[in-house]
C-alpha cells in the first residue's frame, strides 16, 4: 500500500529580522516593568487605593471606569474581575464601564464625544463611589471632564496615566503614571496596576491568598 506523498510545504523560518524585532519589544516591556517595580511609590499607592475600594464596597459602594479604545478594554477587564472572580469565588463586587454602545452613540450625536463619560458619571455616579479612569496621554478630553464631574459628584477618583501624565497628572485621589512613552507598554502596566489592585481588594475582603489560588480553577 503506497502513502501519497504530502503536499504542504514545510514551514518557513522567520526571517532574520523578525526575531531581534520581537525580542527587542519583548525588552522594553521588561524595562517597563523594572522601572515600575523601582519606584516603590507604584506599590504603596496599590495598597492605599485597594483599603478605600475595600471600605467604598464595605459601605455599598461601586466602581465606575472609562477609557478609549485599548483602555476601554482595560476598563471593562477592571470590571469583570470585580463583578465576576478572579483569585477565588466570592461574592461580586459592583463595578460598571462605561461601554454601552446606546449611551456612547446618543451622548456622542447629541451633546458631543468629549462628554459621554461625563454624562455618565452623572447619571450613575454617588457620593462614595470610585471612578477609575483610565488615559495613555492624560490627555483626553472625555477622560479630564469624566474626573472633574466625578469630584463635583463626590466620588473618589483613580487615574492610571502615562507618558507625564498629561493634563490629569495630581487631579485624582490615587494615581499612577507608569513608565513608558509607547502606549501598549503603558496599557500592559495599567492592567498590572489593576490585577493587582483586585488581588488586594479580595485580600482584605475576603481573606484569599493571591494568584496561587487560581491553581485549578477554570476561566
Amino acid at each position: 500500500m503506497t502513502t501519497k506523498a504530502s503536499t504542504r510545504s514545510p514551514a518557513k523560518a522567520a526571517p532574520a529580522s523578525v526575531l531581534p524585532a520581537a525580542l527587542a519589544s519583548f525588552e522594553r516591556a521588561r524595562n517597563a516593568l523594572e522601572a515600575l517595580i523601582a519606584d516603590r511609590a507604584h506599590a504603596a499607592e496599590v495598597d492605599r487605593f485597594a483599603d478605600a475600594l475595600a471600605a467604598c464596597f464595605r459601605a455599598g459602594g461601586k466602581v465606575l471606569a472609562c477609557g478609549n479604545g485599548g483602555s476601554a478594554c482595560d476598563a471593562m477587564h477592571l470590571c469583570e474581575e470585580l463583578t465576576g472572580r478572579f483569585c477565588d469565588a466570592r461574592p461580586p463586587l459592583a463595578a460598571v464601564a462605561c461601554v454601552d454602545p446606546g449611551h456612547l452613540t446618543c451622548t456622542a450625536n447629541d451633546f458631543g464625544f468629549e462628554n459621554v463619560f461625563s454624562r455618565w458619571v452623572e447619571a450613575l455616579g454617588r457620593e462614595g463611589d470610585v471612578l477609575v479612569a483610565l488615559s495613555t496621554s492624560g490627555n483626553s478630553e472625555n477622560v479630564v471632564r469624566a474626573v472633574e464631574q466625578a469630584k463635583r459628584s463626590g466620588l473618589k477618583t483613580a487615574l492610571l496615566l502615562g507618558r507625564n501624565g498629561g493634563r490629569l497628572r495630581g487631579r485624582g485621589d490615587f494615581e499612577w503614571v507608569v513608565p513608558g512613552e509607547a502606549a501598549e507598554r503603558i496599557q500592559e502596566l495599567h492592567m498590572l496596576i489593576l490585577h493587582v489592585v483586585v488581588e488586594s481588594v479580595e485580600r482584605r475582603m475576603f481573606g484569599h491568598g493571591g494568584p496561587e489560588a487560581k491553581a485549578g480553577a477554570g476561566r
